[in-house]
């Protein structure tokens, strides 16, 4: 069963993706499927221990970014909420 997922990315990577997955018959969505198959497919302490092919390397731009949200409290978010009505 198909999930629906939705994901931002810059726009040039995703007009190079979309290419790319023209190029080799395939949907953006399977291939985004297969990628994350293949990340999870083997348990990796981090995502630069995973041995990325150099086809990925072209369609990715710029150097890897990786960010890490903190889970927002309750508390947090009502303050916050209040701070900017003010």
């Amino acid at each position: 069963m198909d999930a629906k997922l939705t994901l931002s990315f810059n726009q040039d990577v995703v007009t190079r993706a979309k290419k790319y997955a023209a190029d080799n018959n395939i949907s953006l969505s399977r291939l985004i499927e297969h990628l994350l198959t293949q990340v999870t497919a083997t348990e990796y302490k981090s995502l630069e221990d995973y041995p990325i092919a150099d086809w990925v390397a072209m369609v990715a731009e710029g150097d890897i970014e990786y960010k890490k949200t903190v889970k927002s409290t309750r508390k947090s978010l009502k303050e916050e909420f209040f701070s900017s009505k003010k």
